[in-house]
């Protein structure tokens, strides 16, 4: 325990020739470490099972190409659309019993989905899953948000820097996670799910002993009504539309690529690579990235940058050419990979840096929820039509063509004019 309070306390250094994320990571509070730690936990655990679902659930379990994909939408809805509930607690009871909460009902779902053989079952297990990700999530990434602002307010530079460092953190866990779980696959799917269960074990034992009870300037909102002026933001439900359309294309890792891969390569072997590639590339490149784009561009037009690389990237896919097979094959689904990963590190934390300031006063846990309820409900729509479209037989190109328009569409519902304090 010594060991792990010295990591998230600051360390005085005697050299300044430290990288952007050392540098970041030194001025940042014990609390801001304790979130972005939780993070990398959390990612950990959550990618130790879910990369490696709708090949359990297809070939194990035999379910239809539609129902995985209304599965794993199901599982995205119950997470990211309730996260409203879960902001909504947070304001109202604060960040520590909504995180503890959130994680005895991870470890639950988790063991109940290595034991989920029914259709129900798998079903409930799921929405547990999501669920208790509704409830954490919003807390860790709202406070991570306001205490983001108090740093640059403190003059330690741009709030989007500390955000740029929770995505890397998530990825470092994405990265992690799916490499762990492909060598407990050796074994079987079940030991997997267990696995996650025992690293969400580990961070609700952290943080019974680290979270403080009150976190000072977080004030509790006990007033109702919130929802209905949320509902009037135009502007902030626009930026939920767009970030929406980013979540479909993100999930396409999960349900598109897999089926792309196993095309190409023969087997879904490659897949966990390609998900350690994309963790990789935001590990090493998301603060790099987020400060170019900080010197370069607004917010919008670091939204805009990455919806439309996205967009590109599933059109590399469609365009692969029928006698490609093999390591060649593989190409264009690393290309795609590559491409949502670089749109995904400019539309994360730019999102993220934007909430605050179309928040309501005391109320950035609703909103931080609203962001991912909205996308979520977008996710469940989205995914079961792809599912859908991936069964009809269609020519390979025809769904990435269509999921290619998605972002590129997406640009014209960002919100213009950014507040420069989102800068």
């Amino acid at each position: 325990m010594t060991d792990l309070l010295s990591r998230l306390l600051p360390k005085r250094s005697t050299t300044d020739r430290k990288s952007p994320r050392e540098r970041t990571w030194k001025h940042l509070s014990p609390l801001l470490r304790l979130l972005i730690l939780t993070q990398l936990a959390f990612n950990v655990g959550f990618y130790a099972v879910l990369p490696f679902l709708a090949e359990h659930l297809g070939t194990a379990i035999g379910m239809a190409g539609w129902l995985v994909g209304f599965i794993l939408g199901l599982r995205t809805f119950s997470q990211q659309g309730l996260f409203v509930v879960g902001g909504w607690l947070v304001d109202r009871y604060g960040v520590r019993p909504v995180v503890l909460v959130g994680c005895v009902l991870r470890i639950a779902g988790f063991a109940w989905l290595g034991f989920a053989e029914a259709t129900w079952a798998v079903i409930g297990s799921v929405l547990l899953i999501g669920f208790a990700a509704a409830l954490f999530s919003p807390a860790v990434e709202s406070e991570v948000a306001r205490q983001a602002v108090v740093w640059e307010e403190d003059g330690h530079g741009s709030r989007i820097r500390v955000l740029a460092l929770l995505s890397a953190a998530g990825q470092a866990g994405a990265f992690v996670g799916p490499l762990l779980g492909a060598l407990l696959l050796a074994v079987d799917f079940r030991t997997a799910c267990l696995a996650g269960a025992g690293v969400f074990v580990l961070v609700l034992a952290g943080h019974v002993w680290l979270m403080p009870q009150h976190i000072p300037g977080r004030v509790r909102v006990r007033d109702r009504g919130g929802l209905r002026v949320l509902l009037r933001n135009r502007r902030f439900l626009a930026l939920c539309c767009a970030y929406g359309s980013y979540l479909l294309a993100y999930n396409q890792l999960y349900l598109a690529l897999p089926d792309e891969v196993e095309r190409a390569a023969g087997s879904q072997a490659p897949l966990s690579w390609l998900f350690a590639l994309s963790s990789l590339l935001v590990v090493c490149a998301q603060l790099p990235v987020t400060r170019w784009a900080g010197d370069r561009l607004d917010l919008r037009r670091s939204m805009t940058g990455g919806l439309l690389l996205i967009a590109a990237g599933f059109a590399v896919v469609a365009a692969r050419p029928a006698g490609w097979t093999g390591l060649t094959g593989l190409l264009p689904a690393a290309g795609y990979v590559v491409l949502l990963t670089v749109g995904q590190m400019l539309v994360v934390p730019a999102t993220r840096a934007w909430v605050p300031d179309l928040a309501e006063e005391g109320r950035i846990g609703l909103y931080t929820g609203a962001l991912s309820s909205v996308s979520g409900l977008i996710v469940l729509v989205g995914s079961s039509a792809t599912g859908s479209l991936l069964d009809l037989g269609l020519p390979s190109a025809v769904p990435w063509l269509v999921l290619a328009a998605v972002p590129a569409l997406a640009v014209a519902l960002l919100p213009r004019a950014p507040e420069p304090a989102a800068r």
